[in-house]
């Protein structure tokens, strides 16, 4: 049997007999590891170790948010503090040692991630923030130019890819330009359809060969002007899989965030109807996570075409790599630039 299509959080950090019960009963595709769930090495390992052991895949999905800067759940007492995105674009003005800078940086942050079996990090960030938005993307994009962010976006991919670690690039098809945080309400952004399709949405068309995307919640009212993107068809259909082209395997943001209103049952209908894969529920409530559950169908089709696509994206031997090595030109890079 194939899994079922959303991903879910757990409460601590190791995982309870009722949230065993459940992973054992609805099978998620993946699970995503917050601060919360993490302490050190040995207990991260043990942690992802376990969840594969319940789904009996040995390649299912964990997740977590590991992009440097302000957004790092794995913290700096046992885990190096890797810089933000714009520190790293800043790092050179040469296109080619930001390349280099960015690659490197990742490329790290994966390795780490593969120590403790974690294999899907929600980066790179391709959004496009402009003067007035929100903060809540600010320093954790590459730039503000669609040229910069989708070149240095792709250096990120890749070098989590050449570690064996899956990039979902986000927030698809924009949350740059937003002027509240998605987390606490639902922003709207009123400009113009051509306007975002010549900026806004131009990293992610540019980067749309890459395996995962994860969507904004995001109104675009020149587009659909009464739904998030992440419960639009009209989005989906004709922005993420039209203009932009992107054929991977398309997962929502958490679904617990206040942008979106209505049961949990009723968010995740939404959203698999308007053609999103994967529904993902990160705060590790089992009461929510149990009416996603119960909305998502055993991934089938085109969405389980593109999670195994995915997949095999990291699957097969690394090129070896040296880390200390890595870790010192990293540090002297950071330093000179400072």
């Amino acid at each position: 049997m194939a899994p079922r299509a959303f991903i879910c959080g757990c409460s601590s950090t190791v995982l309870t007999a009722d949230e065993e019960a459940f992973i054992r009963e609805s099978d998620p595709w993946g699970l995503i590891l917050f601060k919360r769930n993490v302490l050190d090495r040995e207990q991260m390992r043990a942690l992802t170790d376990r969840f594969r052991g319940l789904t009996g895949r040995t390649d299912a999905a964990v997740l977590i948010d590991q992009e440097g800067g302000r957004v790092q759940r794995m913290a700096a007492n046992h885990w190096p503090a890797y810089p933000s995105a714009a520190r790293l674009a800043a790092t050179a003005t040469d296109p080619v040692a930001q390349v280099r800078n960015v690659y490197l940086a990742t490329r790290l942050i994966a390795h780490d991630l593969a120590e403790v079996g974690v294999n899907v990090d929600c980066l790179p960030v391709l959004d496009l923030p402009v003067s007035g938005s929100h903060a809540i993307i600010g320093d954790r994009a590459y730039g503000e130019d669609p040229e910069t962010v989708a070149r240095l976006g792709r250096a990120a991919a890749e070098g989590l890819i050449a570690g064996g670690v899956l990039p979902v690039f986000k927030h698809v098809p924009g949350h740059g330009r937003a002027r509240s945080d998605s987390h606490l309400e639902l922003p709207a952004v009123e400009t113009s359809r051509e306007e975002l399709e010549r900026s806004d949405f131009a990293p992610f068309r540019a980067n749309a060969d890459l395996p995962v995307a994860m969507t904004a919640h995001v109104v675009f009212k020149a587009i659909d002007p009464d739904r998030p993107a992440t419960l639009s068809p009209v989005v989906v259909n004709e922005i993420i899989r039209g203009f932009i082209d992107f054929d991977g395997l398309l997962m929502s943001d958490d679904l617990s965030m206040k942008a979106l209103s209505g049961s949990f049952r009723d968010r995740a209908r939404a959203l698999f109807a308007a053609g999103v894969d994967l529904a993902l529920h990160c705060n590790g409530d089992l009461g929510e996570a149990g009416e996603v559950a119960a909305e998502a169908p055993e991934l089938s089709g085109k969405a389980l075409e593109r999670a195994e696509r995915a997949l095999a994206r990291i699957a097969g031997e690394r090129l070896a790599f040296d880390p200390v090595d890595s870790r010192e030109k990293l540090a002297a890079m950071l330093a000179s630039a400072a």
